[in-house]
């Protein structure tokens, strides 16, 4: 009997391969009600994307995100960046073998938008985090655990389950009711958002079915059949088309040309997709200008309305991105050492003009004190150091006389 059980005995490859388990209801097939569920569930969140007002504020959102340098810094006084950490070079350079950084974090707020969470396996390796890998929101179920960790579930392509532990997953979350897991927003503004599809298919069905004339010619009399055939010939060869935009028309035996007016049911049509359009942004937290509105903010208000959208639709993002990389790649010692920052700045660069005229007041002009140096402006404008041994100094270059290398004179 011990022989026996020697040879049936797994071998440690085999124990330590994951096996797919499911301790809850029973599955009945493809007609199983919690999968048509989900099936259905995921099928109207990548539907809303159709909605043209959904997909600008999800894309806007995600390619501000992305585009945005993310540093690791030293909380010192010096505040130098923290290149020598292995999380720079994942935020910055490489987060895995196949994505850019900016693919990547582009990838993930896209799924924290969509579905509320998103989540990154982080590979560790001599106790340093050296890939980032997304993982496909389906597959991984967020709890949390009595020991108070959070515990992940993950399904493989293959069928697998593998439970990862909180030190080996960077999970982004929305606003969330239990702390867990984060609500969608896409699905919190799904009314909204059906709203303004159904706004959008009623206006396909207008364009498709309705008629569209811009108007009526009006004869006192039945027309001859002559003049009848050189009349629709005309207005088909000679008035068709943008190249006979605003060419006169020649009318024969007392015709007139009667243009037709927006209805009040049109203008009303149209005021309702500009109000569904505004309750989409409305859930996203962007301005309505930068829907491609047509609001008299264009022009001298558009500055303030970048500084609003950064301000009010972009920094808890900021903030929630910070915390989250903070919390899983850093050790708690290194919490006090380090932090993590998006470079804002990069979205609220003004014109040429307005961004001299702040480094001319960073500098020390007008009167102010300066809080910049030379070598701090140049690198922010992505230029070289300046030779200039004083050029690391708080000093205004304007009125501050420059310092001699000439020898002093004897008498």
């Amino acid at each position: 009997m011990g022989l026996l059980n020697l040879f049936r005995k797994k071998s440690p490859e085999a124990q330590a391969r994951p096996r797919a388990e499911y301790s809850g209801q029973a599955f009945s097939g493809v007609d199983d009600e919690p999968v048509l569920g989900y099936i259905r569930n995921s099928q109207k969140t990548a539907a809303s994307l159709r909605n043209m007002a959904a997909l600008r504020c999800v894309s806007l959102i995600c390619e501000s995100i992305a585009r945005l340098p993310t540093n690791v810094i030293h909380s010192g006084p010096e505040k130098a960046l923290a290149t020598d950490h292995p999380a720079y070079r994942l935020l910055k350079l490489k987060p895995n073998d196949w994505q850019t950084p900016y693919e990547f974090k582009s990838q993930m707020q896209l799924s924290t938008l969509m579905h509320g969470n998103a989540y990154a396996r982080i590979i560790w390796s001599r106790g340093a985090p050296v890939r980032l890998v997304p993982l496909p929101f389906e597959s991984v179920d967020a709890t949390l655990g009595d020991d108070w960790q959070m515990a992940y579930t993950y399904t493989r392509k293959n069928g697998g389950v593998v439970t990862l532990t909180q030190r080996e997953v960077l999970h982004l979350r929305d606003l969330s009711l239990d702390g867990e897991t984060g609500l969608s927003r896409m699905r919190l503004a799904c009314g909204a958002i059906k709203l303004a599809r159904d706004a959008e298919r009623a206006a396909a069905k207008i364009f498709e079915t309705g008629t569209m004339a811009g108007g009526a010619l009006e004869a006192p009399n039945a027309l001859s059949d002559a003049a009848f055939a050189r009349m629709k010939a005309s207005l088909h060869d000679e008035y068709s088309g943008s190249e006979n935009s605003g060419k006169w028309m020649l009318l024969e035996e007392g015709t007139k040309a009667h243009e037709f007016s927006a209805t009040a049911k049109e203008s009303q049509h149209i005021e309702n997709r500009n109000a569904q359009i505004e309750e989409v942004a409305r859930a996203f937290g962007v301005p309505r200008p930068l829907l491609m509105m047509d609001d008299t903010s264009w022009g001298s208000g558009i500055e303030q309305l970048g500084i609003f959208f950064v301000q009010y639709g972009l920094s808890h993002w900021f903030t929630a991105w910070e915390q989250a990389i903070a919390r899983s790649l850093f050790t708690d010692a290194e919490l006090g050492q380090l932090y993590v920052k998006f470079n804002e700045k990069a979205l609220l660069r003004g014109t040429f003009a307005d961004q001299f005229n702040g480094f001319s007041q960073a500098l020390g002009a007008g009167g102010h004190a300066p809080w910049m140096t030379q070598n701090e402006v140049r690198d922010t404008l992505d230029m070289p150091e300046s030779d200039d041994p004083d050029a690391d100094l708080l000093r205004n270059p304007m009125t501050q006389k420059e310092p001699t290398h000439e020898p002093a004179q004897t008498a």
